[in-house]
């Protein structure tokens, strides 16, 4: 949920996340279980698995669920063999979306993404018919009321890329994937707690959407997020905070 107005957008997208943790916590166990698989039960040696265990930690995941879902994917006791595909389509008025799944079974997962595409006024497109348009990045993201010169001061310290301020006046801290978790601690430490950080999917252009476009959109992207197989949905939606809210409300 990439936008302009991005501190609607963080809110909603938390809201919703919210409103279905248990799902949440099912993806994040089977990115868990992946991570420790692929490269060993050891965050201090598993970059993949550290930032997914920070992300189970920001969901307010229990140690013993984390622990348990690393000892089934590091000692192979999980038989359950997880593709991780992506898939990329466009949902009404050319907004582009990309989806990351973890699955099973791929022709189940295809058929059901398919499905909420098409529900919803989109379509699902080829490999690589709107990758382009994103490139992954880190972001750490506080709120309006954030001091800007404390926090140019500890991101440049922490080596951070940029601090944009974004048109709604919150701001972002860019820093490349394979930094962001050092970045996020080192400003945790300044004293600089973020309203939200993740590795993200950020859109080169945006398409600015009217209420009721967002309306389709934002219906899109929940049909696609409470999919089990979908781990991440990304889109290039620019919804602005007057109608944020207002759908919101």
């Amino acid at each position: 949920m990439a936008g302009h107005s991005k501190w609607s957008n963080i809110k909603h997208r938390k809201a919703a996340q919210d409103a279905r943790k248990g799902k949440i916590f099912t993806k994040l166990i089977r990115e868990l279980t992946v991570a420790a698989r692929e490269g060993g039960p050891d965050p201090n040696d598993n970059p993949r698995l550290r930032a997914v265990v920070d992300k189970a930690l920001t969901a307010n995941m229990k140690k013993d669920t984390m622990e348990r879902a690393i000892e089934r994917g590091a000692g192979n006791s999980d038989d359950t063999n997880y593709e991780e595909l992506t898939y990329e389509g466009y949902g009404p008025n050319g907004v582009a979306i990309f989806v990351e799944v973890m699955t099973d079974n791929r022709n189940r997962t295809v058929a059901e993404v398919r499905h909420a595409f098409n529900k919803l006024g989109g379509n699902l497109g080829t490999d690589g018919s709107v990758a382009f348009l994103f490139s992954k990045q880190g972001i750490v993201s506080y709120g309006p009321d954030a001091d800007e010169d404390a926090l140019m001061e500890a991101a440049l310290e922490a080596g951070a890329d940029d601090v944009a301020e974004q048109d709604d006046g919150s701001y972002e801290i860019v820093t490349q994937p394979e930094q962001f978790l050092d970045v996020k601690e080192a400003l945790v430490a300044f004293g600089h707690t973020p309203d939200n950080a993740e590795v993200t999917m950020v859109p080169s252009t945006y398409v600015t959407l009217d209420r009721d476009t967002a309306d389709t959109i934002l219906k899109l992207i929940d049909m696609l997020e409470d999919l089990d197989d979908v781990q991440n949905v990304y889109s290039n939606a620019d919804i602005p905070a007057e109608i944020m809210d207002e759908l919101n409300g």
